[in-house]
């Protein structure tokens, strides 16, 4: 079985963890998303409930045409105090947490909110029902930190060193779990693959 991880398209606000809807930049990414997967034989579609992940996952399904199950498992780590704030303004509040975060000695939550051991511990589950499916092929669109969280979990990771899973996930990346029934085990096949917009520049993080 594979299982493919995708990261929400552009959203269209900057600040920090904010529910809110696509940019027209994220639809165009979650259209050539969408056209990338109809060649992968997707038989079911599930996505967090946060607008930027249910909207991908919407457009994506124009193309795929299957069942798309939302579940909150999967939305984006708690960002606690630092949730609807810029990044500059959490720098200079909260910039102590962030150096001591950034170090990976321990997985730290942030203030009032989750550590990536939370994020593991439910989202997890939405991974042990689809493995216990016949499905062969499914999309997951969640989240950055999700993404992070679950790849640490498969690979037995300490949750404090998710961050060294790539310096920024893009936008619609694909991070492919393979499911190996005879030896019940997960495998990380691909990770942060954003081939699909490489031939668009723009769309790209560093471009925003």
């Amino acid at each position: 079985m594979n299982i493919y991880l995708i990261r929400h398209a552009r959203q269209n606000s900057k600040l920090c963890n904010v529910n809110v809807e696509l940019s027209v930049v994220g639809r165009k990414q979650a259209d050539l998303l969408g056209k990338r997967l109809a060649n992968y034989q997707i038989e079911a579609l599930y996505s967090s409930h946060y607008y930027r992940a249910k909207e991908t996952a919407e457009i994506a399904n124009t193309h795929l045409h299957v069942n798309h199950e939302i579940r909150e498992e999967l939305r984006e780590i708690d960002f606690g105090d630092l949730e609807g704030n810029t990044d500059s303004y959490n720098q200079d509040r909260y910039g102590d947490f962030l150096k001591e975060r950034s170090a990976m000695t321990s997985d730290l939550a942030f203030p009032s909110g989750e550590c990536g051991a939370d994020v593991w511990n439910r989202a997890k589950h939405v991974l042990n029902e689809i493995i216990c499916t016949d499905y062969k092929n499914v999309a997951i669109v969640t989240h950055g930190g999700t993404i992070r969280s679950l790849v640490a979990g498969v690979l037995g990771i300490d949750q404090a060193n998710k961050l060294q899973f790539g310096l920024s996930l893009e936008n619609t990346s694909i991070t492919q779990l393979v499911y190996h029934r005879e030896r019940n085990r997960l495998y990380l096949e691909r990770f942060n693959d954003y081939a699909h917009l490489e031939q668009e520049p723009e769309l790209l993080r560093r471009n925003w």
